[in-house]
């Protein structure tokens, strides 16, 4: 009886430490993990927001997208990118207004071509007369603005229209732009239209300075073949060019800027004294 009774103490004395040991482990770990909940979670959320810049930073670094993406920080600033754009569009701003030019004026050929290229004729003639008097005239002479007032209205009136038509008349009988072609529209130009123009030129210029006809007739003798004869000179290779290279809506603009030296010289042709009475009676 006695061995019986002190097997059943023995059994609650154990039976009261397991559960005094699970009793206190288990309101421990509760505790244990209550107490432990507050720095963990705070130590994680700053573990967290670490890996977030960290993973962020590695992704601007090591990413493939392109740089004018949105930047991880408003304000954010990037001198390449800037830079480069402020160059481009720096250049592009040039380059658009060297081209505005040049298209208006093309613009302008196709709207209005005869118009277009009278004036563009006036401005050319009105340099070189105004170039031939600088060249000629002494320091203490000033310059006959009524002299360039006549070569400006004969290049508006006369050259550009004229360059105009006959440079056209030449696309439509002769369109190609081979060798023999080309020699072709040359022989042309110097056998029709040159000493046409030139007949015109010199004696609307002698009337306008209020010389009879006998007066221009004299002068066209003097000065014709001395003028044609240097127009043999110049204009062969210029007229090649324009015929072979220039299309034809620009020929005429091309053609007057080759008459620009060509102008110095025929003005001041135009500019010499009346024939003698002995070079009209001759």
């Amino acid at each position: 009886m006695r061995k019986i009774r002190k097997k059943r103490k023995r059994k609650k004395i154990k039976m009261s430490g397991s559960f005094l040991r699970n009793g206190g482990r288990s309101l421990h770990h509760p505790l244990l993990r209550h107490s432990r909940s507050f720095p963990s979670n705070s130590l994680g959320t700053h573990s967290s927001a670490a890996a977030f810049r960290l993973h962020s930073r590695s992704n601007l670094l090591f990413s493939n997208k392109p740089r004018n993406s949105t930047p991880s920080h408003p304000f954010s600033f990037r001198p390449s990118s800037s830079s480069s754009s402020f160059f481009f569009f720096s250049s592009s701003s040039s380059s658009s207004s060297r081209n505005g030019l040049v298209g208006w004026y093309l613009g302008m050929i196709e709207i209005r071509p005869i118009l277009t290229k009278s004036l563009t004729a006036g401005a050319i003639f009105a340099t070189a007369d105004i170039s031939s008097q600088m060249i000629t005239l002494n320091l203490s002479t000033s310059l006959d603005f009524i002299r360039t007032l006549r070569m400006t209205g004969y290049g508006v009136m006369i050259s550009g229209p004229s360059l105009h038509l006959w440079f056209n008349f030449m696309s439509r009988i002769l369109p190609k732009r081979d060798i023999l072609t080309t020699v072709k529209k040359m022989f042309l130009g110097q056998a029709v239209y040159g000493p046409i123009i030139t007949v015109v030129f010199f004696s609307l210029n002698a009337a306008l300075q209020g010389e009879t006809s006998a007066e221009i007739f004299a002068r066209l003798k003097r000065d014709f073949i001395p003028t044609i004869k240097s127009g043999l000179v110049y204009w062969p290779v210029c007229d090649f060019i324009t015929f072979k290279f220039i299309p034809v809506r620009l020929q005429p603009l091309v053609s007057n800027s080759f008459s620009y030296l060509w102008t110095i010289y025929i003005t001041y042709m135009a500019s010499l004294q009346k024939a003698s009475l002995a070079q009209i009676t001759s």
